[in-house]
């Protein structure tokens, strides 16, 4: 027992040398290995690429023009064939939502599905979160200016928070991103300014905040649009205000969302061709033949400044009478969009 005690008293003894030898913190405990800087951290960094899932291409396609090399971008729904509205992800499609860092989407009620099926781990990217858009308005909100500006940085933002080594590389995205946006706002003030007064009416408001952005003013009939925003079908009274309305050129254009196509709005587009105002077809998703969401809506941008220009809609404003023949237009073309990408980092 004694030696017992002995030894014990040795052994206590030894431990209080040591900790005045190596001082008191490795003894004590105060400051955990948790607290205490580490090498491991230079080691866990990502290099691998970000892997982001959209809910919808256009959405998508705005990840990857931001990301560039170091995201890998998977788009769930990108099919301008699919009623988005009505689009029922597969077991596949959920399992891939589920292993996503990043998971953008649109929000408003337009994908619930993608939010719904959130993992703890993932990080949500919403247009409607970032614009304050909430379930009943109007979701088509990649046409929108302030929602395409507003994701765009929030993606530059959370790529760098995941990958810190590579900030400057998203922040050189998000530049020469912000420089090819720039063009498109461009274009739209230009026709802003050259076709005051321009207006529409829409199958469906699909084109909404586009047409806002550059200057039109929606004429369709109340009722239809009521009807058409709940997926109701619109009251004869309403189909023929419609049609008279288009008889009777009362707008300058008939704006025809072609996935969401229905008697009544065959009806209409036969209508608008009859009585010879133009019908300027659009997709919710964005099509196959277009590279990235910014030279898609320029591109839109552009037809429409074409179709009004051809329909005898132009302005005939001072600015159009004192332009020379050959100087240039202030509206940006389909290629200009061509801006060269920032560079891949010298290292990869």
């Amino acid at each position: 027992m004694r030696l017992h005690q002995r030894s014990l008293l040795r052994a206590i003894a030894t431990g209080i040398v040591t900790c005045m030898v190596f001082g008191a913190t490795a003894c004590f405990g105060h400051g955990s290995a948790d607290d205490q800087p580490t090498s491991s951290s230079s080691t866990t960094a990502q290099t691998s690429p970000i892997t982001v899932v959209a809910s919808v291409n256009q959405w998508g396609s705005l990840a990857e023009q931001i990301g560039g090399t170091h995201v890998k971008v998977t788009s769930i729904l990108g099919s301008t064939s699919v009623d988005a509205h009505d689009f029922d992800p597969k077991t596949a499609d959920i399992a891939i939502l589920q292993k996503a860092q990043v998971v953008v989407s649109n929000g408003a009620g337009y994908d619930t599905w993608a939010t719904k099926n959130l993992t703890k781990g993932s990080v949500s990217v919403s247009a409607a979160q970032m614009v304050g858009a909430m379930e009943g308005d109007n979701p088509h909100l990649w046409f929108s200016n302030d929602a395409r500006n507003a994701m765009a940085k929030e993606l530059a933002d959370t790529y760098s928070r995941i990958m810190p080594a590579r900030k400057k590389y998203f922040a050189d995205r998000l530049s020469a991103w912000n420089k090819r946006e720039s063009k498109v706002e461009k274009a739209m003030k230009s026709f802003s300014n050259k076709h005051k007064g321009a207006t529409y009416a829409a199958t469906e408001a699909v084109a909404y905040y586009l047409m806002s952005d550059m200057g039109f003013d929606d004429k369709t009939p109340e009722g239809y649009a009521q009807s058409a925003a709940s997926d109701g079908e619109p009251a004869p009274a309403d189909l023929q205000a419609f049609q008279e309305l288009l008889e009777k050129h009362q707008v300058d254009l008939l704006v025809n969302n072609v996935q969401e196509a229905s008697d009544a709005t065959n009806l209409l587009t036969g209508t608008a061709q009859k009585s010879d105002v133009p019908v300027f077809d659009v997709t919710e998703q964005m099509p196959a033949d277009q590279s990235n969401l910014t030279s898609w809506i320029l591109s839109l941008v552009t037809s429409l400044t074409e179709m009004m220009t051809t329909n005898g809609a132009e302005d005939d404003s001072s600015e159009n009478e004192t332009a020379s023949p050959g100087e240039s237009s202030d509206s940006a073309s389909p290629s200009e969009d061509a801006t060269e990408e920032p560079q891949p980092d010298p290292g990869k």
